[in-house]
């Protein structure tokens, strides 16, 4: 038997005898990158870094990350997906590529795991238009004793790395699978017998995608793994489902006997894995509440469909709360964070559970005078859906029979403007590292700085989102800046832009970096190594920052900086848009 803990340690310990650098995950909502709603892997807070920048922690690095999928959510429920789950990674920032990678790949899943490689297929990238047949990996395979019949060419669909947004780093896959079947593994590897299930990707980012959609090689070729922990775990104690695993197992059995149909499996799994993503996310150092955009969109959706479940098989009124006190009880010790964040995360589901419960109870109020002769027409399910949020699902529990052709082709068109709306709102970002992109960056420095000096010290940076058009920048402050403040902030930041002063960076412990007068999340957890960007030099510094990059050289490369528009992001909380003309 092996837990998850057993497994992350054996993981770091081998990559960390490899002259990896052990690096901490990030936040599950990103930094600068408006590009993703969530991490998705481990790769997405390193793009810097994957595009050319240096990293403090070398060119070798491995850390585990914790990370939100939703593209699977329909998934939920099954044997394998997740919401929430850990990913084990490890990464060659120009360094060693596929060979070396694989043959690493292969060592750890054969050696310190010691899976006999009889149960072992994997899968190469086909080749296309785009870029070549990947015969190295394919040789690479051969030479560790895969069988010809074991290795799949595969096309973009399967073995292609795709960039976290619209554009950036990506390039060929090389997947890893385990044979679960309790027979012998068929000779020839079969990539439609789901008894083969994926267990770890090496991704070759060499390509760069471009806002044409083309791909370009890049000067430095990267390795980005990443192996799925409470799968992997799941594999190897032959459980036939990830809700076995020890950080799942006493979440799911606390839902059990919260409810009276103990035999819907699929609902007492969504609940669990609901719940569990909904914790994380909100418990996050970086988190996001319940709500009708971006992240709290999602946040909001869980919440409401594990309770949707919970109603279904028969739940105590408490079950939610109940179960996300487990989650942050199983989770505590490895993410702090939730612990740390308790009171808001339990306050949050609270306060959503109550306005779940108000639109359910609404919703059948006006169900009733919208039925005609037992049925309800798909407009009117449709509005109660859109306007209300009361689910089609609870609609057909109460015994009504709904036009479900004309609500689905509604809810197509309406995800179809949902889906062109995103598109376009999460067009570009710091990902694509774009000259825009990073001067409106570089200029969330000054205006950190600035926010200070005209507000006080108590001024923190708590979030940025960064776009080739604006940077959206939070900060702490208790009320609404007066315009004579604002201006005032202006003219500062435009007074250093004016100056054209040097911008420099140093590598220094955290130590120092905060001895030094460096702004910080010095609550959040750093590598041994930090970057420190300097704005000004002598004795004409301006700010100094931790930071990862990218950053422009010169102030004087900026141009003209405006505040667009002053609000309220949330208690305490104060948002500025800005511009650079």
């Amino acid at each position: 038997m092996i837990t998850t803990k057993e497994l992350r340690n054996k993981y770091l310990d081998f990559f960390k005898s490899k002259n990896h650098t052990i690096i901490d995950g990030a936040c599950l909502i990103p930094e600068n990158d408006p590009s993703i709603l969530f991490t998705t892997a481990g790769m997405h807070p390193l793009v810097p870094y994957l595009l050319g920048e240096k990293h403090p922690g070398g060119v070798r690095l491995a850390n585990y990350q914790k990370c939100i999928r939703t593209g699977d959510i329909e998934e939920v429920g099954d044997n394998s997906h997740l919401t929430f789950f850990e990913m084990l990674g490890n990464w060659s920032l120009g360094e060693y590529f596929k060979k070396e990678a694989i043959e690493m790949s292969f060592e750890f899943l054969t050696k310190e795991l010691g899976i006999d490689k009889s149960k072992l297929a994997v899968t190469v990238f086909a080749g296309d238009d785009d870029a070549p047949k990947d015969e190295e990996s394919y040789e690479v395979w051969k030479s560790l004793g895969i069988p010809e019949e074991r290795i799949a060419f595969l096309g973009k669909e399967d073995n292609w790395w795709n960039p976290a947004g619209p554009t950036g780093p990506c390039g060929p896959d090389s997947e890893m699978f385990y044979w679960t079947g309790k027979e012998d593994a068929p000779k020839v590897y079969d990539p439609k017998d789901d008894k083969w299930l994926e267990i770890w990707n090496d991704v070759f980012m060499q390509y760069n995608k471009t806002d044409k959609g083309t791909y370009e090689p890049l000067k430095q070729k990267n390795v980005d793994t990443g192996m799925g922990l409470e799968r992997t775990v799941a594999i190897l104690n032959g459980y036939d489902n990830v809700y076995e695993v020890d950080t799942i197992k006493p979440i799911i059995e606390e839902v059990t006997s919260l409810v009276d149909d103990k035999e819907n499996i699929k609902a007492i799994r969504i609940i669990t894995d609901h719940i569990r993503a909904a914790v994380m996310i909100i418990g996050d150092d970086r988190g996001a509440s319940p709500s009708n955009v971006d992240q709290g969109y999602v946040v909001r959706r869980l919440i409401r469909s594990a309770i949707r479940r919970s109603r279904e098989v028969g739940a105590s009124e408490d079950c939610i709360s109940k179960v996300a006190k487990k989650v942050i009880e199983v989770n505590k010790d490895i993410y702090p964070e939730i612990n740390n964040n308790r009171q808001r995360v339990l306050s949050e589901i609270k306060v959503e559970t109550e306005k779940f419960s108000q639109v359910l109870g609404k919703g059948e109020e006006m169900i009733k005078e919208y039925i005609k002769d037992g049925k309800i027409d798909a407009n009117e399910a449709f509005q109660l859906y859109t306007t209300y949020g009361f689910p089609i699902e609870e609609i057909q529990r109460l015994g009504v029979e709904v036009d479900m052709e004309g609500f689905q082709k509604q809810i197509k068109e309406h995800q179809d403007l949902s889906r062109k709306g995103a598109e376009q709102k999460f067009k570009g970002g710091l990902a694509d590292h774009s000259e825009e992109t990073t001067k409106l960056h570089t200029a969330t420095h000054l205006l950190h700085a600035a926010l200070r000096m005209v507000l006080g010290e108590h001024v923190a940076q708590k979030g940025s989102n960064i776009t080739a058009d604006r940077a959206r920048f939070d900060f702490s402050h208790p009320e609404k800046l007066t315009d004579e403040q604002k201006e005032e902030i202006t003219n500062i930041i435009n007074n250093i832009i004016d100056s054209k002063l040097p911008i420099s960076h140093t590598e220094m412990s955290v130590e120092e970096a905060k001895n030094s007068g460096a702004l910080g999340l010095f609550n959040q957890k750093y590598g041994d190594k930090v970057k420190v960007y300097t704005v000004g030099s002598g004795d004409k510094v301006f700010s100094m920052e931790i930071c990862g990059g990218p950053h422009v050289e010169n102030t004087g490369d900026l141009g003209t900086f405006r505040i667009k528009k002053e609000q309220a992001s949330s208690a305490g909380i104060r948002r500025i848009k800005a511009v650079l003309e």
